[in-house]
Order: structure tokens, then C-alpha cells, then sequence
């Protein structure tokens, strides 16, 4: 339901800081869309359709 920044970092190779940027940017899109957000983690199927991921389960590592 929920993406960390945890995932992201390891998902990404990117530091914390990175990672909470991406999460502040994509809760902040759903905040405009009328959603409710949790600060620090973001929702996983709004996460992989900006970053068009398609598979999440066959890799843990995505090359940018």
C-alpha cells in the first residue's frame, strides 16, 4: 500500500535525502488531487506509475 524511503533508497542507489525528495514531491500530487498523505511514505501504486515501473518484484536495484 505504502512505499518507505527505504525501498526507494534501495530501489534508486540514492541517498535518504533523495529519496525523501521524491516522496515530498509525490505526496504533494496527491495532496493537490484531493488525496490524504502520510508523511515520510507514499502510496506504492502512484510511486511506480510515475517512475514507470511495471514490474516491481523482478528487480530491487533500477539502474537511472
Amino acid at each position: 500500500m505504502l512505499i518507505t524511503v527505504d525501498e526507494i533508497m534501495t530501489l534508486f542507489g540514492i541517498s535518504r535525502s533523495s529519496a525523501y525528495r521524491i516522496i515530498s514531491d509525490l505526496n504533494q500530487s496527491l495532496k493537490e488531487k484531493g488525496y490524504r498523505i502520510v508523511q515520510g511514505k507514499t502510496s506504492r501504486k502512484f510511486f511506480y506509475e510515475n517512475y514507470y515501473i511495471h514490474n516491481p518484484e523482478a528487480g530491487h536495484h533500477i539502474s537511472v
